[in-house]
């Protein structure tokens, strides 16, 4: 995880705000607790708070611009498929600095623009610019895993992965009723909308060009419609045998990294799937858990360890008890 932010001007302003710009990228730090870094050209500014998973040396490092000058990244989330990507880049003569799914993601978007959206398997939310017409590309993964606020006005265009860096940029805290209406109703925000009216979430599956004055927001996915024939005819065997095949194959992409790698297991069937088929690949997985040692009715450890033994993960049990609750209270609010 990763934390982006950064500010677009329309007029001199908008640049004013890139007084904050290293302010609003430290309000990410624990998104990205390892390194962060700034970049200004002209009426733009990018932030970025890193969290090194793949490639954690400097040629990781963010904001990242091409070897031509001309882009310049920030990004959060991962290129399940970026090796496979990478590879076809180097056939066509295509060079690397660093072995980071970043660098992979900002070359394609060099060649193919906006298209390279339709080649990525993973989660993300990424910011580019184009040093050459003064644009900024905004994009989110296909289903909204990473997230993407940002606040327009007459002056600017300002992005996050969360509302804090938003505020040390500073905007009107005017509440959306609406918002909070569905909120008391559903326990959520649904998106576009933000408790705040001049906040929006960029929705998944879409991505947004800010180039002069000009802001174009596109969708570039939708979920497809099943194929009710198709579906039909395979049966509950096959259908399972299928099930079991992507499944793996999505956890294996997300064991890709340069540090160790673990599952949080509850002990429920969900990450009790995931740890099993995580641990066909990874040798003494690394598993967490979380019991409550003063209410047993809510603490599933004994299942989780279970399901630890049986695959021999390296497993850590943190209990907690009624007390660290309330010392910690004000912490998470």
């Amino acid at each position: 995880m990763c934390g982006i932010t950064g500010v677009y001007a329309f007029n001199e302003i908008g640049r004013f705000f890139h007084i904050n710009l290293w302010n609003a990228a430290e309000a990410l730090s624990r998104r990205g607790p390892d390194r962060g870094n700034t970049f200004t050209h002209g009426y733009a500014g990018l932030g970025h708070r890193r969290l090194s998973v793949i490639d954690t040396t400097e040629g990781g490092n963010q904001p990242m611009t091409d070897d031509t000058g001309r882009y310049t990244i920030v990004f959060n989330g991962e290129i399940f498929n970026y090796l496979e990507i990478r590879q076809e880049l180097a056939a066509k003569g295509i060079s690397f600095a660093s072995n980071s799914d970043t660098e992979v993601l900002l070359k394609l978007y060099a060649l193919e623009g906006e298209k390279c959206l339709h080649r990525l398997n993973g989660f993300f939310a990424f910011a580019i610019y184009d040093k050459e017409d003064e644009s900024l590309f905004l994009a989110r993964d296909r289903f909204g895993v990473k997230p993407l606020l940002y606040s327009l006005d007459e002056d600017k265009l300002l992005f996050a992965s969360e509302m804090k860096a938003l505020f040390v940029f500073g905007f009107p805290r005017e509440l959306d009723y609406e918002a909070l209406h569905l909120y008391l109703q559903l326990n959520y925000v649904p998106a576009p909308l933000t408790v705040f009216k001049s906040v929006r979430k960029l929705l998944p599956g879409h991505w947004m060009k800010a180039n002069g004055r000009q802001v174009t927001v596109e969708k570039y996915y939708e979920l497809p419609r099943p194929n009710t024939a198709a579906d039909k005819s395979l049966s509950y065997e096959s259908a399972q045998t299928r099930l079991t095949e992507l499944l793996e194959a999505a956890v294996q992409r997300r064991l890709i990294a340069d540090v160790p790698v673990g599952a949080f297991l509850s002990g429920g069937i969900d990450s009790s799937v995931i740890v099993a088929l995580a641990a066909r690949h990874t040798p003494h997985l690394n598993t967490f858990s979380i019991g409550y040692r003063d209410e047993p009715f809510f603490d599933e450890t004994r299942y989780a360890n279970l399901v630890a033994k049986m695959h021999n993960t390296n497993h850590t049990v943190f209990s907690l008890s009624n007390d660290d609750l309330l010392d910690n209270l004000y912490d998470m609010l």
